[in-house]
């Protein structure tokens, strides 16, 4: 049986989701973040020595990192679906979504995220200072890039129902994730239809909401 060792607001919900596509069966194992850091539980280093979600065990096997997780449960499970075939010109677009969600925009999300918390985290009297910093970061090298990115999925979006096709496939799933952490927390002054239909298309699948009743707590729809 498969168990998904599931980080409550965390990209593990996409796993949740993939395994109710695939109609696999699988257990989930909660866990709660620290209410002042934020960060995983030190109860997750006991399955892998990181302490990081998403992590899956299947059997004796442990599987860590989003993509080598998903790319291991559709090679194993998947019987064909939710990837083209590995001799399809698809196939590249597909591996291509796949690892750009982690490679590409989550690091400026997640650097967005953290230098959004430096200046509540200073002496108030340096928070100023602070506030320079940040913003300067954000105008200079973060705004920009996340703009291009975010303009980037847009413009292929517009291509086809999917990204990948007409078809779900896994890289959709892969890709919810930034895309949900994206309209949580970035501006909103650039509209982004195409995404904004993308993201009802996968919150109206029925697995999508299978995955939320299972996993729980799941803040970033807000």
């Amino acid at each position: 049986m498969i168990v998904v060792h599931h980080l409550e607001n965390s990209r593990s919900q996409r796993i949740l989701w993939l395994l109710e596509e695939l109609g696999v069966p699988y257990e989930v194992k909660r866990y709660a973040r620290d209410a002042k850091t934020m960060l995983a539980p030190p109860d997750l280093k006991a399955v892998h020595p990181l302490g990081k979600s998403p992590v899956i065990t299947d059997g004796a096997l442990t599987v860590a990192e989003s993509g080598a997780i998903v790319e291991y449960l559709v090679e194993r499970y998947g019987q064909g679906r939710l990837a083209p075939p590995p001799e399809s010109p698809e196939r590249v677009r597909y591996l291509y979504w796949v690892h750009y969600a982690e490679g590409s925009v989550m690091p400026l999300l997640v650097m967005t995220l953290v230098l959004s918390r430096v200046p509540q985290a200073v002496p108030f009297f340096i928070r100023p200072i602070a506030n320079q910093i940040v913003g300067g970061i954000e105008k200079l090298y973060l705004g920009p890039n996340l703009r291009l990115q975010l303009d980037f999925i847009e413009t292929e979006l517009g291509k086809h129902t999917w990204l990948v096709g007409e078809e779900l496939t896994a890289a959709d799933i892969q890709m919810s994730f930034p895309l949900e952490a994206a309209a949580a927390r970035a501006s909103s002054d650039t509209p982004r239809p195409k995404t904004a239909a993308f993201l009802e298309r996968v919150h109206a699948r029925p697995a999508y909401r299978r995955a939320l009743e299972r996993g729980g707590r799941y803040e970033l729809l807000r």
